[in-house]
């Protein structure tokens, strides 16, 4: 079964085109060094919850979208292997101050699958 990384970011709206191209970028990279998928969606039905929400959680601000995602791999061990080539892949550096979005209030993980159809 599919091994998945899962993420969930805040991109300011004036921003989201900007972040389409990294995105872009990063899905070209990720495929290249051997993910199986990478997929990013913006969030176009996702209320603002009382206690818990996607918006919550990356603590989003009226000018904010949220923007989630994930990549599969085949296993866990693939996932490190290929991540780490990712890292070292020069068409993904840049100053993280340029990003655009806000690092430190994304929230990601590994995930094993348990149901995939």
């Amino acid at each position: 079964m599919p091994y998945v990384d899962g993420f969930i970011v805040a991109v300011p709206k004036d921003r989201l085109d900007d972040y389409k191209a990294l995105a872009s970028t990063a899905a070209e990279v990720w495929t290249d060094h051997g993910a199986l998928s990478y997929l990013e969606a913006v969030a176009d039905d996702v209320p603002y919850g009382e206690l818990t929400s996607f918006p919550r959680a990356v603590m989003a601000k009226e000018e904010e979208v949220v923007v989630f995602a994930w990549i599969t791999y085949p296993s866990r061990q693939a996932r490190d292997e290929i991540n780490a080539k990712v890292m070292a892949d020069p068409r993904l550096n840049c100053d993280p101050a340029s990003l655009p979005f806000d690092g430190k209030r994304m929230i990601y993980g590994g995930f094993e699958s348990i149901v995939v159809r």
